[in-house]
């Protein structure tokens, strides 16, 4: 007869040497039950949904819009500028459909602050539990101001929380190429658009469109936190997000033009996001405004395949390092451009 005591005895001689403490959390269950969408809040997310599914297939003329911090970090802050950006995009909702960008999750290339969620605090005390909480308290109150919700998901786990309120989802340039976000991400409910490779490879991302468009099957959670064998249907709102990569930028009419090349020959429609930030900004702030003309002056052709555009855009321009006095409604991660150049854009 196997011995259990002694078994738990010998697997603590090989497993989980290096974790130094495993804390339960509540389950998504327990946490929406809390903080509920409720009936009305979840017609609209659907609405919201249909809006962004009929711009990136090409039915609705308009330019999908996610504006907003690079990532979230200040919650006051954010609902300042969440209220500004309900005013702006009631004004412009002929010609653009504004999504809200909420940050949550912040992939590094090596270390630093990981996220709102991961570490509320921002002071590595990495209090998950109540990021968890705060973050989804943050979305429906932008939810109920009228923003749609754009993210991304970067931890497999935390769609099961917070996806209920997201109308659109990136796949960042560092997980495009792994197999846990494509799993993912053909079982999402809402949009997905898959960035290009650090690298600038576009492949990569036009493989992960294909991948998380087809049926996959893979461990996760349920919504009562038990691990489970996750089956997906495969998810047919998925394309391509053009970041730059390796300093040199793909927003302009040659590499757009190759990048619908690649996606024709893939049989995929032929839909792009232009990133205004990062490599396509040479990560500064203020060239995005170069990079948005470029997306409306291709945009005055027929038959331009850019159907959205990313811009990171907050209170004040610039960022700063995380410090004990934070300056009201500027970046601790990426440089935004401020709140007085945003509404220029759309002018």
């Amino acid at each position: 007869m196997i011995n259990s005591a002694a078994m738990s005895n010998e697997n603590q001689l090989t497993d989980n040497l290096r974790v130094r403490e495993l804390k339960k959390l509540e389950t998504p269950a327990q946490l929406k039950k809390d903080l509920p969408l409720g009936d009305k809040l979840t017609q609209k997310v659907l609405t919201d949904r249909e809006t962004i599914r009929e711009i990136i297939h090409l039915k609705d003329p308009r330019l999908l819009v996610v504006i907003g911090p690079c990532s979230i970090h200040d919650p006051i802050a954010v609902l300042d500028y969440a209220q500004r950006l309900v005013d702006l995009a009631e004004r412009v909702k002929e010609k653009y459909f504004i999504v809200m960008r909420v940050y949550f999750e912040k992939p590094r290339t090596t270390i630093g602050w990981k996220g709102f969620i991961n570490d509320p605090y921002l002071d590595d005390s990495c209090d998950m539990e109540h990021g968890l909480r705060a973050a989804r308290k943050l979305m429906l109150e932008i939810v109920q101001m009228g923003l749609p919700i754009a993210t991304e998901f970067l931890d497999p786990i935390i769609p099961q929380y917070i996806a209920d309120l997201v109308s659109w989802s990136a796949i960042g340039a560092r997980t495009t190429e792994s197999q846990t976000h494509r799993e993912m991400s053909s079982g999402l409910s809402m949009p997905v658009g898959f960035k290009n490779a650090t690298d600038g490879n576009i492949q990569v991302a036009i493989n992960a469109i294909e991948s998380a468009s087809n049926p996959h099957s893979f461990l996760g959670i349920d919504q009562e936190g038990y691990t489970a064998v996750v089956k997906t249907t495969g998810n047919p709102n998925t394309h391509l997000v053009l970041r730059g990569g390796d300093k040199q930028p793909n927003f302009e009419l040659p590499e757009v033009t190759y990048a619908r090349c690649k996606l024709e020959a893939a049989g995929l429609d032929p839909s792009i996001m232009v990133d205004c930030s990062h490599a396509n900004a040479s990560k500064i702030a203020r060239n995005q405004i170069l990079v948005w003309k470029e997306i409306l002056r291709q945009r005055e052709k027929s038959n331009c395949p850019i159907t959205g555009a990313m811009v990171e855009s907050f209170i004040n321009e610039g960022n700063q390092k995380i410090m004990p006095d934070l300056k009201y409604g500027l970046s601790i991660t990426d440089a935004c451009i401020d709140w007085e150049t945003t509404e220029q854009l759309f002018s």
